[in-house]
């Protein structure tokens, strides 16, 4: 018994000790909101003629790294990345290993973001840096600015921001193939901020990139960039932001492959002009052809009447560049036809009902398609087969209130491989007139430029709902809008093409202004919104 009471109280006595050696803050205390702190380095922050290999930085408190692959900027960049530990424990103390050779007369930047946390609360040490010289001196001056994206309307952050010394060795392809002299980063922002930098002239350009090394990758990177040169100290804030922007790369074929039988896909990199597709191979008379382009992609669909041979040859042209192709043929079944309706249940006095295939239609039986209302009473209606896409308009005069029936029979349609459909119904009404709304809005264009001005709604501002084109002050109207809330999208098109354009680095070709107002235009049912006015200047 007495060996049992002993054991008992050994149990209790060793609980009671683990409760208190276990660190915490007390239940009810306050929360420790406190950042921590850096206490000291060695080799001291800011020490000059540095030549060590590596430095120990102490905090006053358990610290640990968050995110240290992403938020870490090394300025000037390393070649390779600085070792630091303990990256997996909590720690009062990092160890950090220099394995480069460091450039002589340089200030050197370690910025450590907002990566380091305390332990316990994951309060964040903010834009934490250690500077060192390995000349006599520690740079002083700075740069600041702003960064946003050429079109899409919101802020871009983790964006590298890079300064080039404008010296005797700069020419404009430096940033295809040298890192830079500083590099900085807006992590979770689109503002920057370089220090510790030389007197002198500096290019000054903005990567958006897949891979972060430093260097342009114009097929997966975006850029932006000064067409001013820097000058330091004159230019310590930048008046206007750098904006970032995708370049069109050059066209280039990629490949062709067979789809389904009858169906080859080409596919390219690119702009295209003037693409074209011919077949250099022996057809039969008969043969039937028809090639679209793919929306979204970098495809061009070419659909044939399919015949008995293992392969097929063809040139490829986008203006001057020719390509030899020869396509091996192994499907073989041809995609069954499929048919899809843009419309579910309701159509507004603003959609086009429209019948999607899946492959080319080529032929149509008016006689066999029948719109009635709800009365059964036959509604006239037009119809045309898409030139771009593999799909059938049905156009008629839409009236309000209505309950609509479109009876397809049989044999209607027909594409290429004269595959036709089976019975096809839909069944969809329109609203009252009153369910709708009107804006009308009043630009003002005070440039000499013509304008593309958009109506757009959603949370983004990225849905279009109509594009007008003018060239002068002008008042437009938006009839039969649904209750939401829009905004203005304007586009100053400078080359007067009725389309945005991308800039260029090498051309020093900035992209087209892009210009997002901020009103709300809230528009109710059965509501005229008027007043509006936009105003459009040589200041965007």
């Amino acid at each position: 018994m007495k060996t049992i009471l002993r054991f008992i109280f050994f149990v209790i006595s060793v609980l009671i000790l683990v409760n208190c050696a276990r660190t915490g803050r007390p239940e009810g205390g306050p929360k420790d909101e406190n950042a921590p702190l850096f206490v000291t380095a060695n080799p001291p922050y800011k020490t000059i003629n540095f030549d060590d290999k590596e430095i120990k930085l102490n905090f006053n408190e358990f610290i640990k790294l968050k995110n240290i692959n992403k938020q870490l900027i090394v300025s000037p960049p390393l070649k390779n990345p600085l070792l630091i530990s303990p990256q997996g424990s909590a720690s009062k103390s990092l160890t950090l290993k220099i394995l480069d050779t460091l450039k002589d007369n340089n200030t050197y930047i370690i910025n450590f973001g907002n990566a380091i946390e305390d332990n316990n609360e994951g309060n964040s040490l903010e834009s934490f840096k250690y500077v060192f010289s390995t000349g006599t001196y520690i740079d002083s001056l700075s740069i600041s600015g702003e960064i946003k994206d050429a079109y899409l309307n919101k802020s871009p952050k983790s964006t590298n921001i890079l300064l080039y010394k404008i010296d005797s060795s700069f020419n404009d392809s430096i940033i295809y193939k040298k890192k830079p002299n500083y590099v900085t980063s807006t992590l979770d922002s689109s503002s920057f901020n370089f220090t510790n930098l030389k007197e002198g002239k500096y290019l000054i350009t903005a990567l958006k990139e897949v891979t972060n090394d430093y260097l342009f990758n114009s097929k997966e990177d975006k850029i932006g960039f000064s067409t001013d040169t820097i000058v330091l100290p004159k230019d310590s804030i930048l008046k206007n932001p750098i904006v970032l922007f995708k370049e069109i790369q050059p066209y280039k074929f990629k490949r062709a492959k067979e789809i389904s039988k009858g169906k080859i896909a080409f596919g390219y990199v690119g702009q295209t002009k003037d693409l074209q597709i011919k077949i250099i191979s022996k057809v039969p008379e008969n043969f039937k052809n028809i090639s679209k382009f793919e929306i979204n992609k970098d495809t061009l669909n070419y659909w044939f009447t399919p015949f008995e041979t293992d392969s097929l040859n063809f040139i490829v042209t986008n203006q001057k560049i020719i390509d030899t192709i020869t396509v091996k043929l192994r499907k073989k079944k041809i995609d069954s036809l499929i048919f899809n309706s843009s419309i579910k249940r309701t159509i507004h006095f603003r959609d086009t009902f429209f019948i999607k295939a899946n492959n080319p239609i080529v032929k149509i039986d008016t006689s066999k398609i029948k719109l009635t209302d709800k009365d059964t009473t036959a509604v006239f209606y037009s119809s045309y087969i898409s030139k771009k896409e593999n799909k059938i308009a049905i156009l008629f005069n839409k009236k309000p209130q209505q309950k609509y029936s479109l009876k397809i029979q049989p044999e209607a349609f027909f594409d290429l491989f004269n595959q036709k459909n089976d019975t096809l119904a839909y069944n969809f009404n329109s609203k009252e007139t009153e369910d709708y709304g009107r804006i009308t809005i009043k630009i003002e264009n005070q440039t000499s430029q013509n304008l593309i001005i958009e109506l757009l709604e959603g949370k983004d501002k990225n849905n279009l709902v109509e594009r007008r084109l003018i060239s002068k002050s002008q008042e437009i109207r938006f009839d039969f809008l649904e209750p939401k809330t829009y905004f203005v999208r304007a586009i100053i098109d400078t080359n007067k093409n009725n389309r945005w354009d991308t800039g260029n680095y090498l051309l020093k070709q900035q992209p087209e202004k892009v210009i997002y107002f901020d009103e709300e235009l809230k528009l109710r049912a059965n509501y005229y919104l008027d007043g509006n006015i936009f105003i459009i200047d040589s200041l965007y």
